[in-house]
């Protein structure tokens, strides 16, 4: 079925806001739940690890899978591997059912990195407007803030009307986010196509026996290309600065507010605002399409990223951590369909899924070093040394988008 890259972006956005809206539900509220069934905070932190371990170790057969078996049928795999994640959490009640809820939503996290913007990028390019890529993936990075920060509102909101209804206030956003979960399973069932006939492989089997091919061909696509090579090496910074802001946020509004229960009751606001203000950059970048050079302005906001990490880390009264951290996800929001446009114009239908994956898994290591070391860095001397840290790795990305900007004025219309 030929759809016009208008209506192509429309079924884009919808997806990732229907991806996305689910996980700002439980975002609030997860930890929490575990804690209030009867886990430590070490023992959330072993199960979140697991998680992670299980993304490093499937992102890149993933991708292999998703470019030779399709791009529909790892979706629809994978949304029912996030709504059986989402049914396990909400009988959760011990450290093992912890375990196992993060053990599925990291194969759902792997299956699910990259392939709806894959079939993205694939269904504009085929629809004859590769221009289209640029602008679709800026109004999704909108939907992407919208989806999370709506979905927390909401958890607020559900947390609060539960007493009303009778039901436990924790169980009711994971109930909700369930049915989203299921929700969105159908929507992929329903306005994903592909043409198979593109694909070599045509069942599971045999795209399992094309994974390594997949992967080889990724690999040395890799190796044969500077720009992206270069791209892949911004996700080590990224990666690695990101756990500042996203983790030590907290840390540091704590320590200026001087209350920890003070600062709990302000990150619920402050992260729905953060989020908002991600798809307003997303939204400024869609708006300005076509009006500058992608990787030199990349280069610029990876910059002015770290400069706003470590105003965070600096700033010595709330208000000051508050708006350097909306600021930061403002740029985040405006970085992430920069990074991904210069991807794109690299890679070819044949290995998109797979390079993407690269893209994606080489930021799982690189953020768990940045735990390490950033949060040694806080407890071991002070916060604000992890946050100057971490802003200075984000701005040493951006000599990484110089071989892109080499390379011509890429600039899309």
């Amino acid at each position: 079925m030929s759809l016009s890259p208008a209506a192509l972006e429309r079924r884009y956005v919808l997806l990732t806001a229907l991806r996305w809206l689910p996980v700002g539900l439980l975002i609030p509220i997860t930890v929490l739940y575990a804690l209030d069934r009867g886990l430590g905070t070490a023992e959330i932190g072993v199960a979140a690890s697991i998680q992670g371990f299980v993304v490093l170790a499937l992102e890149l057969p993933s991708g292999g899978l998703a470019d030779s078996w399709g791009r529909r049928p790892v979706l629809i795999v994978a949304s029912s591997v996030s709504l059986a994640a989402v049914i396990t959490l909400s009988f959760a009640e011990t450290f093992a059912t912890f375990v196992a809820v993060a053990a599925l939503q990291g194969v759902f996290r792997a299956l699910d990195s990259g392939v709806l913007e894959a079939w993205f990028a694939d269904a504009a390019i085929e629809a004859g407007a590769p221009t289209a890529v640029e602008k679709g993936l800026a109004a999704a990075g909108v939907s992407l803030g919208l989806g999370i920060g709506g979905g927390a509102v909401l958890s607020s909101g559900l947390t609060l009307l539960a007493p009303l209804l009778g039901v436990d206030p924790l169980h009711l956003p994971i109930w909700v986010s369930a049915v989203l979960t299921a929700v969105y399973l159908v929507v992929v069932i329903v306005f994903v196509h592909e043409d198979r006939l593109a694909r070599a492989s045509t069942t599971l089997a045999a795209a399992v026996r094309g994974v390594p091919r997949m992967l080889g061909d990724g690999i040395r696509l890799l190796r044969s290309s500077r720009i992206l090579l270069a791209l892949i090496g911004v996700e080590l910074f990224w990666g690695f600065g990101m756990y500042a802001f996203e983790s030590l946020t907290p840390v540091k509004l704590a320590e200026v507010v001087g209350d920890a229960d003070a600062a709990a009751a302000m990150l619920g606001p402050v992260t729905a605002a953060g989020w908002l203000l991600f798809s307003a950059g997303s939204a400024l970048m869609r708006a300005m399409s076509g009006r500058f050079n992608v990787a030199l302005m990349a280069a610029l906001f990876r910059i002015l990223q770290g400069a706003t990490v470590v105003v965070i880390g600096i700033a010595a009264g709330p208000i000051g951590v508050i708006v350097a951290f909306i600021a930061c996800y403002a740029v985040h929001g405006a970085s992430n369909p920069l990074h991904n446009t210069l991807l794109h114009a690299q890679v070819t239908g044949q290995n998109r899924a797979t390079v993407l994956s690269m893209n994606s898994m080489i930021a799982f290591p690189a953020g768990s070093f940045g735990a390490l070391a950033l949060g040694g860095l806080a407890g071991g001397i002070n916060v604000t040394t992890a946050f100057v840290v971490a802003g200075i790795a984000l701005a040493l990305a951006a000599p990484f988008y110089l071989p892109a900007w080499r390379a011509g004025k890429i600039v899309t219309d």
